[in-house]
């Protein structure tokens, strides 16, 4: 599908010297070149709130780089991923994590889902909170007390829709987005929560509005550090 959409695009950017207008001059720039990931990413909510690509904007940058190299590299496996990095080298990449994590775009509103004062308790306990007792840490310790992420590896988790959130979670837990996860970190995690519980969560966050921006990584308390340290250091931060 993805080699599909990329030849679909190359044609359209061909079509006027063929059929002999005055042939465009595309500029060399980042924004041009990553065309082809904003057909799914793109810059606006296109294809609703319903839909299964995350937004990349504003994300922490290592962490950018670190999900495009574990799509190139098939530790984290997504077919056209997979065929549009297959050839881009770490700099190549950088290049990307840099524009995107650089672009400041508006959010979505929030979706409006209707909660049970049960549901709400629920995840608000393990949002602001956790489950100590099971082994999971709140979600504000590790993605900032905005839930905007912590830099330079963990990502925000507003401005994502339900049905994201709720799929993402269920692939920590069913390994079914990683390959070799790293044990202790969100697959560990992940696997403790309940389906009523993710389901709670995901609808909690769909419903928040976005705000604040990611804090620095001297904000996450040790135990966390060392509990994800593999996805800090590849990212470029320190132990």
């Amino acid at each position: 599908m993805m080699r599909f959409i990329l030849l679909a695009f190359f044609c359209m950017t061909c079509v006027s010297p063929v059929y002999g207008g005055t042939p465009v001059k595309v500029p060399d720039t980042m924004a041009e070149r990553v065309r082809a990931c904003t057909i799914c990413h793109g810059a606006e909510d296109k294809a609703g709130r319903d839909a299964y690509y995350p937004r990349i904007a504003g994300k922490p940058q290592g962490y950018l780089i670190n999900q495009l190299r574990n799509f190139r590299d098939g530790r984290r496996y997504y077919q056209p991923m997979a065929i549009l990095l297959e050839n881009m080298s770490d700099e190549y990449l950088y290049e990307i994590a840099q524009y995107f994590s650089s672009l400041q775009l508006p959010y979505p509103a929030p979706e409006q889902i209707h909660m049970q004062p049960e549901e709400i308790e629920q995840a608000e306990q393990l949002i602001r909170i956790g489950n100590p007792k099971r082994n999971i840490p709140a979600c504000s310790a590790c993605h900032g007390d905005d839930l905007m992420g912590i830099e330079p590896a963990i990502p925000g988790l507003l401005g994502l829709s339900r049905a994201y959130i709720a799929a993402q979670l269920g692939g920590w837990r069913n390994g079914g987005i990683m390959r070799g996860q790293v044990p202790g970190c969100m697959s560990e995690i992940a696997k403790q929560l309940t389906d009523v519980e993710v389901n709670a969560i995901a609808k909690w966050l769909a419903n928040q509005t976005v705000s604040g921006e990611p804090r620095p990584v001297s904000t996450l308390l040790p135990e966390l550090v060392h509990r994800c340290s593999q996805n800090i250091t590849e990212a470029g931060g320190k132990e």
